[in-house]
């Protein structure tokens, strides 16, 4: 069991860590940081923080392990102070859904003083961001994936990989790069897209929102997530989801020309094998 656990960040993720955290018993103490105390207080009251403050340094400090819940780029800025107030054996992670950047500026505090991060990057979540839609099991039976370093020590994997387990969660092993590369695909490129559909119907035909059903909403859901954080994501992972635009486009081309040109059989080929490739995802 954790003496301490400290969650810096307390929305959607890093409430649901702290609210499984104190659902499985796996820390005596749990700590939420955040910019304000009104906002923090829900999850005092409720049980699931023993204390609660704004300053990060007082916040980490004597910490067992430190997660790290808040946008990319706060979370980038951040590292360095919590290396110097929670030292060299306090375990730190994030729940970033980039991790290239992260990763590299943790490697740069690693540098000036010791500091024992991995990144982790768990795949669950929603378009809501804020606490009241925390839950103690958002993480059971979800994926996370974690990213260490070369010069990662082991006992850091263990220990994040062991916490996230303990929630439920799936853990899987992976360089950084290569993380950002898939989460373009299959996580930032649909949001994107979602965000652009909703976009073009605004452009197209405005009032064509009010007869939106099932098919609309779902595909459309994940657009009303929350802009900042959004924001954070596209920007640093910049390159791979430049590179899933460009496959995209090839791919609305291709289907475009179909339509264009009246081939129905192409058309119809090029639907069944897209298809055949969504059936295979469980």
């Amino acid at each position: 069991m954790l003496q301490r656990l400290t969650v810096v960040g307390v929305g959607l993720l890093g409430g649901s860590v702290a609210k499984a955290a104190r659902a499985e018993g796996l820390a005596r103490e749990v700590i939420g940081v955040g910019r304000d105390l009104a906002r923090l207080d829900g999850a005092r009251q409720d049980g699931t923080l023993d204390r609660i403050t704004t300053d990060l340094a007082d916040g980490v400090r004597g910490a067992d392990l430190v997660v790290l819940a808040g946008p990319v780029a706060t979370i980038e800025r951040q590292l360095d102070a919590v290396a110097a107030a929670a030292g060299g054996e306090t375990v730190v992670t994030d729940v970033g859904s980039t991790k290239a950047g992260i990763v590299a500026a943790a490697a740069r505090v690693a540098r000036t003083r010791p500091f024992a991060f991995v990144g982790s990057h768990p795949m669950a979540g929603s378009e809501k961001s804020g606490y009241a839609d925390a839950r103690a099991d958002l993480f059971r039976g979800a994926t996370v994936v974690v990213t260490p370093a070369e010069t990662t020590e082991v006992r850091v994997v263990k220990s994040v990989s062991a916490f996230w387990e303990s929630l439920g969660a799936r853990l899987v092993t992976m360089d950084a790069a290569a993380h950002d590369r898939a989460v373009a695909a299959i996580s930032h490129l649909p949001h994107l897209v979602a965000c652009a559909l909703v976009d073009a119907v605004l452009r197209f035909e405005p009032a064509a929102l009010g007869l939106a059903a099932r098919g609309f909403r779902d595909t459309t859901r994940i657009a009303a997530g929350d802009p900042v954080m959004w924001r954070d994501v596209f920007l640093a992972n910049r390159d791979a989801i430049l590179g899933a635009l460009d496959a995209l486009d090839a791919a609305v081309a291709e289907l475009r020309g179909e339509i264009e040109g009246r081939d129905g059989a192409a058309l119809e080929s090029a639907l069944a094998r897209i298809a055949v490739a969504r059936r295979s995802v469980s």
